[in-house]
């Protein structure tokens, strides 16, 4: 299966608020799921109107951090380091420069680095070795 194909699935799951996604072919196989950071609402007795629908509260928007952020693009693995015993490709408070590699993603078996697009100080690192990153998912911020 070619990578379009793989976008093309991942943009219905994201049009379609899909959380998971299989499709089989005689020789190809492939199963997409989405991981989300927040935790799901969770139903409790809420008043209702008229009509008898429940009112719902919506959740004020969580505070945005300054700084630019580095997204993964594409679905997988994220590592910190080339190998469990070697340090982090970067830490926080460390200057990079675009092209650096901030990390790997393995997906579909191939390690793909994860390359700064520009200069800067790294801030924050968004997600932990080994966690399952998704499409456009923040991986790295750069301080402001």
């Amino acid at each position: 299966m070619d990578i379009e194909k793989i976008r093309t699935l991942i943009a219905l799951m994201e049009e379609s608020e899909l959380v998971n996604l299989e499709v089989s072919s005689d020789d190809e196989h492939i199963s997409l799921t989405r991981h989300y950071d927040a935790p799901a609402p969770t139903m409790m007795a809420a008043p209702t109107a008229a009509a008898g629908a429940p009112i719902t509260a919506e959740a004020a928007p969580a505070a945005v951090k300054a700084g630019s952020v580095e997204t993964s693009p594409m679905v997988g693995v994220y590592y910190s380091a080339p190998s469990p015993n070697d340090p982090p490709f970067v830490k926080v408070g460390q200057k990079v420069q675009a092209g650096d590699t901030l990390g790997i993603i393995e997906a579909m078996k191939i390690m793909n680095p994860l390359e700064a697009t520009q200069s800067g100080v790294i801030d924050e690192i968004l997600v932990n070795n080994s966690e399952v990153v998704q499409f456009g998912q923040p991986v790295v911020r750069y301080k402001a």
